[in-house]
């Protein structure tokens, strides 16, 4: 914010100097703008040039000034503001320590100084904002230790000193005399215990301490907090058990206790957290069984127990959790059988039960779970042959396991339907048996592995099985052709021509003896599709809705990024959506866009990626992590991301609705709407707009590849907002610019590939600005003359 003010600031008096004076040059504006600031250190000395004045950069041959840096002295300028209430210098990149000056301002309820480049340690003269309530200091360099006269600010509600390097304890008075609501320290080298004292007002919303050293239990006075919602406490070196008082809090939604030296049993308590959609304690030393209870979290879509050491059945309590889609209890001691009743869980999506010592058989019924994308069953001892209704599970993608089992029998060919599978291993078993030609119908197949078994006969010529190492296959004493080294034998090639000889015949007499039959049914079949054809433009009439909206894809992965609109999206409702031409808004270059309005009434606009790759389910933790990068991104002219939806080969991205529409609209069919054409002061104070929001993305080095008007959106004050940033980087991430950082990095290095292509990026972009914000025929006035000539 600081430095685009800075810029415009600026850009206001070299504009003025334009319309005012065309002879005042550069050094006269900058000693203007020097007496404005009250005199700037080492600015006025005319022997070394202004072109060597501090925070002054220029051109080519010293011409003009090209920028101007003031970041220093503004920052602690703002001490000055002694009755200043709300102060927000974030996304900036001011790189010195907190200046000391900002302990004077003795109004100030609200100062966030997040995402920059602070250093140093967090000053002692901020003990005197006794009015504070929000003090924001994450995403920084900031050292040292989290003072203890934070303690004492009676009014502070929030804190945030996440993702900076922050060290020693936690103050233990920290909220002992204040209503502290959100504490987030993740991502620092705190150590000690989890003070007491953040629990003992009862207020607490909020805790985030992942990713430190910390060490010591769980309080009890956990218990306190019954409107605690979020609790995130992984990465850290925690002991001890869960306090059975964490059944007091109704409130709990998610509860991370991940990679901790947390034991005990797991207690019954969370059952009474009725609210709680996601458990995670793995990689802990939890011992004993997953209490009954659990089966109780009606809402509970994550269930992460893996790393641990449970044993007993899989209880099946657990399956009338019907909103439950992702059950992980790998790397356990289990040893029980897999229910038959598995695929009660109607929304199962991952199930992943590797690594324990579950027996029997793999239950037939396992081909109900039509909707998993993962199933993970390798290493334990199931035994039996591989059930072809694996085959109906068509959404099946991320991975197929089953090694390291004792499964025996033939690969059944109906695993050639998973057509959108990405990885198969089915090693170290005991099938026997080809490898079926089906299998060339997975289409997606990425990763195999064969190895270890019983297989004869030749390898299928099939692109993933030639690519794949030849230790994909290793280990079949019979198996032959590429990639391994052992031919096929004559024998063999002739035993195989023989048998598609014997089959040719068979597929002869099949064809001729169906022919009269198939000529009669595609008879029938024609009168029955006219018939049909009327009857649809007939209901088409009276409104009838598409038949793609009563079958809804199975989503992949979905999250809305604001907190505050999780309960007021429906993802299933902006899937239907955009099922439906009659929402259809606008079409991008890299996008469609569509109005969806939820069930609670919130309306938002949804972008339907026009390219999709399905290698994209390999990738999508990586593209949710950009989604997420790109969210954090705020500049009040800048269209962020809210959430996002995948399904199938679909990637959806929620956006604010805005109902002016784009400025495409606003300049070339305003003429049709008197109440809708734009003055003047309109279309500068939108162009200001756009340069302004561009300005911020390049500040933070990202690239935006389609600038026009018709990526530039107005809200209903016709304040602009820039859209389709960097889309076309997240269509394809096999093509190697899958993020926004592999083309601007982490927000601020451009690769050598790209250094030529952005040579003259500034200039065209500014250009671009220029162009999109003009009609065919701008009026002819002076200033837009000069702009279009420089």
């Amino acid at each position: 914010m600081a430095f685009l003010y800075l810029s415009f600031l600026l850009v206001g008096f070299l504009s003025k100097s334009f319309l005012v004076d065309a002879q005042l040059n550069d050094q006269a504006t900058l000693l203007a703008i020097n007496k404005e600031l009250g005199g700037v250190a080492g600015w006025g000395d005319n022997k070394t040039g202004y072109c060597n004045w501090e925070g002054i950069r220029c051109g080519l041959n010293h011409s003009f000034v090209e920028r101007l840096d003031l970041s220093r002295r503004m920052l602690r300028a703002f001490g000055n503001l002694s009755e200043l209430e709300y102060l927000d210098l974030s996304l900036n990149k001011f790189e010195s320590s907190i200046p000391v000056e900002l302990g004077g301002l003795r109004s100030l309820r609200s100062l966030n100084l997040s995402n920059n480049l602070l250093v140093g340690e967090i000053p002692q003269e901020f003990q005197g904002l006794e009015k504070l309530q929000d003090f924001q200091i994450s995403s920084n360099r900031l050292s040292g230790s989290i003072p203890r006269w934070l303690g004492h600010l009676t009014n502070l509600r929030v804190f945030t000193a996440y993702e900076n390097q922050l060290g020693g304890k936690i103050p233990d008075n920290l909220g002992l005399v204040s209503e502290l609501k959100l504490l987030n320290l993740h991502s620092n080298q705190l150590d000690g215990p989890i003070p007491k004292s953040i629990f003992s007002m009862g207020k607490l919303e909020v805790l985030v301490l992942t990713q430190n050293g910390l060490t010591g239990d769980l309080p009890e006075a956990i218990g306190n907090c019954r409107g605690l919602s979020s609790i995130r406490i992984g990465n850290n070196k925690l002991v001890g058990v869960i306090p059975r008082t964490i059944g007091n809090v109704s409130s709990l939604t998610y509860f991370e206790a991940d990679s901790n030296n947390l034991s005990g049993e797991i207690v019954s308590e969370f059952a009474q957290c009725t609210n709680l959609t996601l458990l995670n304690l793995a990689y802990n030393g939890f011992t004993g069984i997953i209490p009954p209870e659990m089966g109780q979290l009606m809402n509970l879509q994550e269930l992460i127990l893996s790393g641990n050491s449970l044993f007993g059945d899989i209880p099946r309590s657990i399956l009338g959790c019907k909103n439950l889609n992702k059950l992980d209890l790998s790397n356990n001691r289990f040893n029980g059988t897999i229910p038959n009743e598995i695929c009660n869980m109607t929304r199962m999506q991952y199930l992943l039960l590797g690594e324990n010592s579950i027996k029997g058989e793999i239950p037939h019924e396992i081909g109900n779970c039509v909707k998993l994308l993962e199933l993970q069953i390798g290493s334990n001892y199931l035994t039996g042959s591989i059930p072809p209704e694996i085959g109906h599970i068509r959404n099946l993608q991320i991975a197929l396991n089953l090694s390291f089992n004792h499964l025996h029998g033939q690969l059944p060919s109906e695993l050639g339907k998973l057509d959108k599978l990405v990885s198969l291993d089915v090693s170290s078993n005991q099938l026997t048996g080809n490898i079926p030609p089906a299998f060339k119908g997975m289409l997606s197949l990425i990763e195999v592995n064969f190895s270890n078994n019983l297989l004869a006969g030749p390898i299928p010529t099939y692109v993933p099985f030639q690519k794949s190492p030849n230790s994909s296959f290793q280990g079949n004493k019979r198996l032959c052709g590429e990639p391994l080294s052992f031919l096929c034998s004559n024998s063999i090639a002739s035993d195989q021509a023989n048998y598609h000889h014997r089959v040719s015949y068979r597929i002869i007499v099949a064809v001729i003896g169906s022919g009269l039959a198939v000529f009669v049914s595609v008879s029938v079949v024609v009168l029955l599709f006219m018939v049909r054809e009327r009857q649809e433009k007939a209901a088409k009439t009276i409104g009838i809705v598409d038949e793609r909206t009563s079958s809804l894809p199975t989503i992949i992965a979905g999250n809305v990024f604001v907190e505050n609109l999780r309960q007021a999206v429906d993802l299933d409702a902006v899937i239907k959506a955009t099922l439906k031409d009659s929402n259809k808004i606008n079409n991008g270059t890299f996008s469609t866009i569509y109005k969806a309005v939820m069930p609670s009434g919130l309306v938002l606009s949804v972008k339907r990626l026009k390219s999709m790759d399905r290698t994209i389910i390999l990738h999508q933790n990586k593209m949710i992590r950009e989604l997420e990068r790109l969210s954090k991104l705020y500049h009040e002219n800048l269209l962020r991301p809210i959430g996002f939806v995948i399904y199938e080969d679909v990637a959806l991205l929620l956006h604010q609705y805005l109902p002016n529409g784009t400025l495409a609209q606003l300049l070339h069919e305003s003429s049709k709407q008197s109440e809708y054409q734009p003055d003047w002061p309109t279309r500068l104070s939108i162009a200001i707009g756009v340069a302004e929001g561009l300005g911020f993305l390049h500040h933070v080095a990202v690239i935006h590849l389609d600038i026009s008007s018709v990526n530039v959106l107005l809200d209903a004050d016709f304040k602009p907002l820039v859209g389709e940033i960097e889309i076309s980087k997240l269509l394809d991430p096999s093509k190697g610019t899958a993020s926004i950082s592999a083309v601007a990095g982490s927000f601020g290095y451009i690769p050598q590939n790209m250094h030529i292509q952005c040579k003259s990026l500034h200039q065209e972009m500014s250009i671009a600005t220029g162009l999109c914000c003009l009609r065919s025929s701008p009026p002819d006035f002076q200033l837009m003359r000069i702009l279009v000539k420089e």
